[in-house]
């Protein structure tokens, strides 16, 4: 049966055209209450729950924020966790405004104790809500060095994802990118610069948490320094305790200064600080209570990285990892696989005694504490009628502009070869994929080439292309004047690696050696130049977004000052700090 809550926001939406054309309203607020108030109500809540109860409040759960008829299965799955198993927490992976709102408010609806809500917002929340304002990755903000823009996309981030209902977000990362060959880092790090990473990622930490949202420092004790991925397996972390303290840890410690509301533990095997064979991170009560506990001092929640992933789910079952989890010191299970299961063997085994309930009551508390300096113990609520006046506003999108200016590096320019000329040299343009099935990764690149040189030539292919297209194109593209390469490789989970196709390396270095001008533009790792380090320009954008594309070639033809300055050693090629400037082009140049 539908709940109250659930219909009453439904109708809201009747309000939402009014909504959209009336003026703006003041940026959604999160009132503090005063100490005694959070400590009260934390105190009430915890002495009314059961055992079973409280125990569950330590797993978070995925979902999806797409519409869903309340007689389906997936709106069955999770009633049943809200309302009978009472799971503490969900983890959002996509949803439309609107239809996340509704959903969120019925979810609350059902929760005895209100639900925190989380989810990844690494490059703000549009990255899983559509509409919302999307930003660089923050290796962008380490290329622009700029505390004001990372501050300001904290900002935007934390006030877009409360409007939805969202609390948490699972960001900043923190890692330390010292490895070019890291397949799931890379370009979501801030630099290879510990203090610069942790100075960029406090700033973001208080845009977020200044204004409501719980920001989370990731991977703890470090992802930087791997070239395996922990959604595959477990990484080792070969390091010793002082080149751990020096550059994976500080961070961290920048981070808990500056009061970070929670940190992310990751599937990692460090024998360094944990000889135990095979433990990961996430499992071992030595990393995270005796060191991030008590030795750094961290008061806040400790999260695990998602359960699912091949790094502890290869080894350990759902239930023994979630277990071993809480016996570490974790506060929160995220993402266990087979939740139903999961949560009645926690409560069997708090009922036993396997978990003491002086443990659990450590983690409830702070959870409580969370959720209580949240507002949600006042109001866990959002107006879905006022959406229209909180994602995606002119304001934000402009901001998010600045930020992907200047966040664009150009590593190298030889022969001032850049900016392109608007007329009278011929441009072919290499859209280069290397992920199968995305021919048209650069469709917006070219169109934003041609649009600015009439006279450029766009060829496409993707890891799926074969050697005699790839040929063919050449081929064609024999007489042009210059030529641009737009490099593209997707990082993401599973994955394995982050470098380009050899095919298309291959490709860039006859390029070159044909004597004309080449320039490649990455939209993702800068660590892609040590393929063809003899090129005459390269420029970097971090990752391909949509705003990344108009962006680069905004940049190619001095449209802007290109500022950004490398946050990574590209080895044998450009020190960490390099960076080309390119002035904005005026109308009397004639370049």
């Amino acid at each position: 049966m539908m709940t109250r809550r659930f219909r009453t926001a439904t109708l809201a939406l009747a309000g939402t055209l009014l909504a959209a054309a009336s003026a703006c309203r003041v940026h959604l607020e999160i009132p503090r209450p005063p100490a005694p108030s959070v400590s009260n109500w934390v105190e009430q809540t915890l002495q009314r729950m059961t055992l079973e109860q409280k125990v569950a409040q330590l797993i978070s759960c995925r979902y999806n924020g797409d519409f869903l008829p309340v007689d389906g299965d997936q709106w069955a799955l999770l009633r049943r966790l809200v309302e009978e198993h009472r799971i503490g927490g969900l983890v959002i992976f996509g949803g439309e405004p609107f239809a996340t709102a509704i959903l969120n408010n019925a979810l609350q609806d059902l929760a005895d104790v209100p639900l925190l809500i989380a989810s990844d917002f690494e490059r703000g929340a549009a990255v899983h809500i559509t509409g919302a304002t999307l930003f660089p990755t923050v290796m962008g903000l380490g290329a622009a060095d700029s505390e004001s823009l990372a501050y300001e996309m904290g900002r935007i981030t934390a006030q877009e994802g409360r409007a939805v209902g969202v609390h948490q977000s699972y960001a900043p990362i923190v890692d330390v990118n010292i490895n070019p060959d890291n397949p799931i880092i890379n370009t979501r790090a801030i630099g290879e610069d510990p203090a610069q990473v942790g100075r960029i990622a406090s700033a973001f930490i208080r845009g977020m948490q200044d204004h409501g949202m719980l920001a989370t420092a990731k991977h703890f004790p470090g992802h930087g320094d791997t070239s395996e991925d922990s959604h595959i397996l477990l990484p080792v972390i070969t390091a010793d305790r002082e080149r751990l303290d020096r550059v994976e840890l500080a961070p961290f410690r920048r981070a808990i200064a500056a009061d970070v509301a929670s940190v992310m533990v990751s599937h990692l095997l460090v024998p360094a600080l944990d000889p135990t064979p095979g433990l990961p991170a996430t499992l071992s009560p030595a990393i995270i209570t005796g060191l991030l506990r008590r030795e750094m001092g961290f008061p806040g929640l400790i999260v695990t990285d998602a359960m699912e992933m091949g790094g502890v789910a290869n080894t350990y079952s759902p239930t023994e990892a979630a277990l071993k989890a809480i016996q570490a010191g974790v506060d929160q299970v995220l993402l266990p696989l087979d939740p139903e299961t999961v949560v009645p063997f926690l409560k069997e085994a708090a009922r036993s005694g396997v978990l003491s309930e002086a443990r659990i009551n450590e983690s409830v508390r702070r959870i409580l504490k969370a959720k209580a300096w949240l507002g949600l113990d006042r109001d866990r609520f959002v107006d879905v009628a006022a959406l229209p006046e909180r994602l995606g506003l002119r304001d934000s999108l402009e901001q998010a502009r600045l930020t992907f200016e200047a966040a664009a590096t150009l590593v190298k320019n030889d022969g001032e070869l850049l900016p392109l000329p608007a007329a009278g040299r011929t441009i072919a343009v290499f859209s280069l994929s290397s992920d199968p099935g995305d021919y048209y990764a650069g469709r917006a690149f070219g169109a934003a080439v041609k649009a600015r040189n009439p006279e450029t030539r766009v060829f496409y292919a993707d890891a799926d292309t074969g050697q005699e297209s790839l040929d063919e194109a050449l081929a064609k593209a024999a007489d042009a004047d210059v030529y641009v390469c737009a490099l593209f490789s997707s990082l993401r989970a599973w994955k394995g690696s982050v470098g380009l196709d050899p095919r298309h390396s291959a490709l860039i270095r006859a390029l070159v050696q044909s004597g004309k001008p080449v320039a490649a533009v990455s939209f993702g790792s800068p660590y892609l130049m040590r393929d063809f380090p003899d090129i005459d320009a390269y420029l970097c954008l971090y990752r391909n977004q949509p705003q990344t594309q108009e962006t680069a070639a905004r940049a190619l033809f001095g449209e802007f000052d290109v500022t950004g300055k490398l946050p990574v050693t590209l080895p044998g090629i450009a020190p960490i700090g390099t960076g080309v400037e390119l002035r904005k082009k005026t109308s009397s140049s004639n370049h």
